[in-house]
């Protein structure tokens, strides 16, 4: 790789990094605060809402990487453009394969990233963030320890806690046990503390009172205590089985699913499709790049205009994302429109090779872009200031 090829490798990827993180951060945020009632109203600390939020951004990345990869070589494009670096190139008799191979060269990495987390990386992702959320919720302790709030953690089982200290104690506590249908119990406590060892998770009260109310009996028992364990372990949730969905498999589990598995069997076409996507989805970030050089990567002069080019890249490179996205979506119904996405991924190769061999200018009709010339000067003069 020479020095030139290097220089643009390097913008092209620093670009790229540059908006992949910004893209990301700011769409898991978004996400990420539909989530917040994770640590809210089952008591997770703010390190354990990031770290289950986090587990999409593989799945973030997948999605945005293309398009970050897209922003990054228009940015370089432009750049050598309004540089005049790529005239001066062009005039040293430097061919533009020379030029686009930095560019195809960064596409590659991109593809490999897209590959690996199309593959393994995001599913894998999904699948801790499903465990996670599992473990969270079956958690019975970090339900319970929300004070002001009447908590049922059973049918017949409510608690209230009227304040939790700094160090974990709990104050003003009340619980109401009505799963004997002969005797109801109710548990009124100063203070308590909860006790998770190996003979299960306790709630042990101190300084309370129990009152004990057997059915047709006018008159409830009640005890005086000054400590009394209170057994949680029925109530949490133990090991569950987990169901993994199709977009949580493997690469490997769609392209060999195991045929006595019972999502499997009542969705096959599903499994196809989903399959297909994660295969073409390194295709991508190539495609992408071939369209923009296709449209930028022709030697300008400073009076021709990149900014319909520009429009024109954008535009085909959306049709093609989106005819990959109705393939994924209806492709489960019939195997042709699985084969559309293919088509229009050849279509964009064969078309990006046509036009970057033949050193083709795209631009809009001469027609057009005075009739755009024209609407706009008259959009200016209509808002500019009088004199």
């Amino acid at each position: 790789m020479g020095s030139i090829s290097r220089y643009i490798f390097r913008t092209t990827f620093g670009a790229f990094l540059v908006v992949l993180v910004s893209l990301t951060a700011l769409i898991w945020v978004t996400q990420a605060l539909r989530d917040i009632d994770i640590m809210t109203s089952q008591g997770q600390t703010i390190l354990v809402f990031i770290g289950i939020t986090g587990l999409i951004i593989p799945l973030l990345i997948l999605v945005i990487a293309p398009i970050a990869l897209l922003i990054a070589v228009a940015h370089t494009l432009n750049k050598l453009s309004t540089d005049s670096e790529i005239i001066v190139m062009n005039a040293a008799g430097m061919s533009p394969w020379l030029l686009f191979r930095a560019f195809i060269n960064v596409a590659i990495v991109v593809s490999i990233l897209v590959g690996a987390i199309s593959a393994y990386f995001a599913p894998k992702g999904l699948r801790m963030l499903r465990d996670w959320l599992t473990e969270v919720r079956a958690n019975v302790v970090s339900t319970i320890v929300q004070p002001g709030r009447f908590t049922s953690i059973d049918t017949y089982v409510t608690i209230h806690i009227r304040e939790r200290r700094n160090n974990g104690q709990l104050v003003g506590i009340f619980l109401d046990d009505r799963r004997n249908p002969k005797e109801r119990v109710t548990v009124l406590a100063e203070t308590g503390d909860l006790v998770d060892n190996d003979k299960g998770t306790f709630l042990v009260l101190q300084q309370g009172i129990v009152q004990r109310h057997e059915v047709g009996q006018r008159d409830p028992a009640m005890v005086v205590f000054d400590r009394y364990a209170f057994d949680l372990s029925q109530f949490a949730g133990g090991q569950q089985a987990v169901k993994y969905s199709i977009r949580e498999r493997y690469l490997w589990q769609l392209v060999f699913p195991d045929p006595k598995d019972q999502l499997y069997i009542e969705q096959p076409r599903q499994f196809r499709a989903e399959m297909h996507d994660r295969l073409i989805a390194p295709l991508y970030p190539l495609a992408f790049v071939v369209l923009a050089y296709a449209y930028l990567g022709a030697p300008r002069t400073t009076r021709q205009s990149r900014t319909l080019s520009m429009i024109g890249a954008i535009a085909a490179v959306g049709v093609l994302r989106l005819v990959g996205f109705a393939s994924t979506v209806f492709g489960s119904a019939s195997s042709v429109f699985l084969a559309m996405q293919y088509v229009a991924l050849l279509a964009a190769f064969v078309f990006g090779y046509f036009v970057i061999r033949r050193g083709i200018i795209l631009e809009p009709p001469a027609f057009l872009t005075n009739a755009i010339a024209a609407l706009t000067e008259r959009v200016t003069q209509r808002f500019a200031p009088q004199q």
